[in-house]
């Protein structure tokens, strides 16, 4: 007799495209906090929060509440068409969260993608410069300009091409593996400096509009730059009137510990990118930036249909009011050391993870078939998600090789729950070296 698992994933198989991938195959009937319960009866113990998506949890009672609230009175206008409050008291609010002592502006969108393509149109308009600079590793969305961004080949650009012109990229701070064979702190920051040197041989500084970077790269495999590589880099970006923004779509809204990861470095960016779970669960992005930037455009140039639909609205603002109002911030700060605590001691034990790396509960464990090599352990991190997986936990893999696991677990996970989940992470470790 077939599961209803089963049955739902051959109806997958034959209406749905196979370029739509699959991580896991349970089909999930419901989700709170940091617990899902597949189709078939299944608790699955989630460390993967839908890509960082549900960093309030799933279905948190004051995020619910509100999109009930709002769904009572309206869903749909257009806030081009008929305006509604909740879009500006958003704005309001994340004008005053941002990083940057400086007046600040605005406008919603539905995707990290959509963040990313308005963040650079907004960056041409204000500069009248066509060059957008970004990172190896770095990961900004599936659209054609955000395509052009991404650096990973596969499965993101292989065979989507054309992409869009103008668009760069220089090394990252993957301190791990150099690329230019370097160690820190004697490097001095080099993957920064590269940018200036970058001006002369690839792009002039006068043609580009902006850098953007990830504060932590997330799909990148959570690559995380140490202390002073941000300061050199907006010094650098500053010197040549090119505007640096920052990517906080994954890395946002408490991941880190902080509610925007870049103020770990104390950095102000020129524009900042929000989503995933800036509205606990529901489409929205942000693109947050100084003011005479974000006036830049002309009235009409920017928007959409959905952009900072009511709902979505409603939910954020709940968001906002669980970090400020319900202390999750401290949580997420004491959910890292935990993490840390446990990963170090891991590391210690298991010969299979090269580095511990991230800020806060954005943590991740690279694994290598050898620590003196560091040759990537592909195929045991596909069989780390695997078997864990099978045994009820649900963790996502990520990096350019594909050998990093990452955790992205609901900030309001129980005690109980994270012991359970790290129980099971540490055991699989095992089986997988076998």
């Amino acid at each position: 007799m077939t599961t209803r698992n089963e049955q739902l994933m051959e109806l997958r198989n034959k209406h749905v495209p196979q370029g739509v991938s699959l991580l896991n195959p349970a089909f999930i009937a419901e989700a709170h906090g940091a617990i899902m319960v597949d189709v078939d009866g299944r608790e699955l113990i989630d460390f993967a929060g839908g890509i960082g998506v549900n960093n309030v949890g799933h279905s948190h009672p004051k995020v619910v509440a509100a999109i009930k609230a709002q769904a009572d009175k309206f869903i749909h206008t257009c806030f081009h068409v008929a305006p509604y409050e909740s879009y500006i008291e958003l704005a309001s609010r994340l004008n005053e969260l941002a990083p940057g002592k400086f007046e600040k502006k605005t406008m919603f969108a539905n995707s990290g993608a959509e963040a990313v393509e308005n963040a650079v149109k907004i960056a041409r308009y204000a500069t009248k410069r066509p060059a957008i600079v970004s990172m190896e590793n770095g990961f900004h969305g599936r659209t054609l300009m955000t395509m052009a961004l991404t650096s990973k080949v596969k499965p993101y650009k292989l065979g989507f091409g054309p992409f869009a012109p103008e668009t760069y990229r220089i090394p990252s701070a993957y301190c791990y593996r150099c690329p230019y064979g370097l160690s820190h702190p004697g490097c001095n920051a080099a993957c920064a400096e590269q940018l200036d040197h970058f001006f002369t041989g690839y792009v002039a500084a006068e043609q580009t509009a902006a850098v953007i970077v990830e504060p932590i790269q997330g799909e990148g495999g959570f690559i995380t730059p140490p202390p002073e590589y941000f300061a050199k880099l907006q010094q650098i970006c500053r010197k040549h009137g090119i505007l640096l923004i920052i990517d906080e779509i994954q890395t946002g809204m408490g991941r880190t510990g902080k509610l925007f990861a870049i103020d770990h470095w104390g950095i102000e960016p020129d524009i900042i990118t929000t989503a995933k779970s800036l509205a606990g669960g529901m489409p929205l992005s942000a693109i947050t930036g100084r003011a005479e930037v974000m006036n830049a455009a002309h009235a009409g140039g920017l928007g959409g249909t959905y952009g900072g639909n009511p709902l979505s609205c409603a939910a954020a603002l709940a968001v906002l009011d669980i970090f400020q109002k319900d202390g999750l911030l401290e949580t997420s700060v004491e959910l890292g050391e935990k993490l840390q605590k446990r990963f170090r001691e891991m590391e210690q034990k298991h010969e299979i993870i090269g580095e511990v790396r991230g800020k806060g509960p954005m943590l991740a464990l690279e694994l290598v078939k050898d620590r003196q090599t560091k040759e990537p352990a592909t195929d045991e991190a596909k069989k780390l998600t695997r078997i864990c997986y099978e045994k009820g936990l649900v963790i996502l893999s990520c990096g350019s090789f594909g050998n990093v696991v990452r955790f992205l677990m609901p900030l309001v996970i129980t005690g109980e729950q994270l012991e359970r989940g790290l129980a099971i992470l540490e055991e699989s470790l095992v089986e997988v070296m076998g």
